[in-house]
C-alpha cells in the first residue's frame, strides 16, 4: 500500500476493533516487570503467540503512549515497553524547543539518549523476552518520534530479529535507512515531519509498505502529544492504532 490509499477503517477478521479511547484518568491495564534489567510496562496476554516491543518517545512512560500499548496488546499480543531512560526521561516541557534553554536541554537529552544506545540494547531485551515468553513466535516493533529512529536502525541492521516495523511520528528520519529494510513497514507521518523525507523513505522502502501523513495532527498525537480532549485528535489517534492493527494483522 502506498501514501495515496487511505487507512483502512473497516478491520480485517483477524483484527480487533480499537477499544473505546479515554479522553482523561486513563488506568492502565498492565503491569511493570523486568526484563533485560530494565524497568518494562508489559501488557496483553502473557502466552500470547504474537508480540510488540514498543520504543517510546522521549518523553516516556505517559498515559498517553500506555493507552496506546493496551490498545495493540486488546488484538492478542503480548505488549512491552521498555523504560531505555530508566526513570529520566525527557520533560514535555521542554518541547516544542522555543528558547535557547530549552533547545541546549533537548540538545543535552539527546546526547546522552543517541538512539544507538536503544538499538544496542534490544538484542538482549528479545532474547530476555522469548525466555519469558516462549509461546510468542513473531516479534513486531513499533516506535514513536525517537523511537520510530530506532525502528529503522534496527529493521535495516543485520540480524534484525523483527517480522514487522512501524514508525509513528518519527524523528530523524532517513531515506537511506530505508533502502535496507527488508521486513513489512508502516510509516505514520504527522504535519511536522518533513513532508520531501517521508516521499523519498516510502520510495526507497521494497518491501510491503503503508506510508500515510496525518495532515491535520502534530508531532507526537499517537503518544505522550496527544491531546484526548480534543474530539479531532481522539478521532485520528485511535484511527492511527487501527491502521497499525491492521497492518500486524497482515504482517504479523
Amino acid at each position: 500500500m502506498s501514501s495515496t490509499m487511505p487507512a483502512q477503517h473497516g478491520h480485517s477478521q483477524a483484527c480487533c476493533n480499537v477499544p473505546p479511547v479515554i479522553s482523561k484518568g486513563y488506568d492502565n491495564k498492565g503491569d511493570y516487570e523486568e526484563i533485560s534489567g530494565l524497568k518494562t510496562y508489559a501488557t496483553g496476554p502473557s502466552d500470547a503467540k504474537k508480540g510488540i516491543l514498543v520504543i517510546y518517545d522521549i518523553f516516556g512512560y505517559f498515559p498517553q503512549t500506555l493507552q496506546g500499548a493496551d490498545i495493540l496488546a486488546a488484538d492478542k499480543h503480548r505488549v512491552l515497553i521498555p523504560d531505555f531512560f530508566e526513570g529520566e526521561p525527557c520533560p514535555i516541557e521542554w518541547y516544542p524547543p522555543t528558547d535557547e534553554e530549552k533547545q541546549k536541554n533537548l540538545g543535552g537529552f539527546f546526547q546522552k539518549n543517541p538512539p544507538t544506545k536503544a538499538v544496542k540494547q534490544i538484542p538482549d531485551i528479545i532474547k530476555a523476552a522469548k525466555a519469558k515468553y516462549p509461546s510468542v513466535t513473531d516479534w513486531a516493533i513499533i516506535g514513536y518520534c525517537w523511537g520510530g529512529k530506532v525502528v529503522s536502525l534496527v529493521t535495516s541492521g543485520e540480524g534484525n530479529p523483527f517480522k514487522v516495523g512501524a514508525e509513528i511520528h518519527p524523528a530523524m528520519v532517513d531515506p537511506k535507512e530505508a533502502e535496507g529494510i527488508k521486513v513489512p513497514l508502516l510509516l505514520l507521518a504527522s504535519k511536522e515531519e518533513p513532508a520531501e523525507d517521508v516521499a523519498k523513505f516510502e520510495a526507497a522502502l521494497t518491501g510491503p509498505k503503508h506510508v500515510e501523513t496525518f495532515k491535520d495532527q502534530v508531532h507526537g498525537w499517537m503518544a505522550a502529544r496527544a491531546d484526548l480532549e480534543d474530539e479531532r485528535v481522539k478521532e485520528e489517534y485511535s484511527r492511527g492504532y487501527q491502521t497499525v492493527l491492521d497492518f500486524f494483522a497482515k504482517h504479523l
